[in-house]
């Protein structure tokens, strides 16, 4: 039961996530079309995502399942080309993120990156796909720089992210009485935004945190 929720779950964040990015898609295939009247070659979308570290379970071959899912339910076209979804898994790694970003978008022509679960290679891919006037759905890095100082005009940050998560923790703990903290900062790029956003919304609360 929990494997087919979690794989409802994900095809439904992957659906209204991708149908957001449809839109956008479309504007860039029909700019392309403007130029190319007669290109009906496939218009490609990847899922840049981790396929064997941590991640893998809440993401992974699960995100590209329902990646196509998606595209399956949109109706397997946009503006009359067929959609194709390749994939890759980017370890974790920014710098494997953006080659593979780099490398689809050069050689393969791949006009929407989506998942990028991980918020380091979310942020180089971010930057990678912005140069390349490219889309990328972020679904799952969390690190809430991406929806904020880092936005780009070419990606959507979809689900959570550390603003939400430290709020809502930090009140509904902070109102209980315990307004001591101590907070242990994951060395990545997540881990220290959480820990900023922890410490900020908790002092907000009137309560005092030490960031280790």
């Amino acid at each position: 039961m929990n494997n087919i929720y979690r794989r409802t779950v994900t095809k439904r964040l992957a659906t209204s996530a991708l149908y957001a990015g449809f839109g956008l898609l479309s504007l860039a295939v029909l700019s392309a079309s403007a130029q190319k009247a007669a290109d009906t070659a496939p218009v490609r979308i990847g899922v840049l995502t981790d396929m064997s570290g941590l991640f893998a379970d809440i993401s992974g071959p699960g995100a590209v399942a329902a990646v196509n899912m998606a595209v399956e339910d949109f109706g397997g076209k946009v503006l009359g080309r067929p959609i194709e979804v390749i994939s890759a898994d980017h370890q974790n790694k920014a710098d494997v993120g953006v080659a593979l970003s780099r490398e689809w978008i050069d050689e393969k022509n791949v006009a929407m990156i989506a998942d990028l679960m991980n918020s380091a290679v979310a942020l180089g891919v971010m930057e990678m796909v912005k140069s390349k006037n490219r889309i990328a759905i972020v679904n799952g890095a969390s690190t809430s720089v991406i929806t904020n100082e880092k936005c780009t005009p070419n990606s959507v940050h979809y689900t959570w992210d550390t603003y939400a998560l430290a709020r809502g923790t930090a009140n509904g703990v902070v109102r209980r009485g315990k307004k001591k903290w101590a907070i242990l900062q994951a060395d990545y790029a997540y881990g220290h935004q959480l820990a900023n956003d922890s410490r900020r919304f908790v002092e907000q609360a009137g309560g005092l945190a030490r960031v280790a």
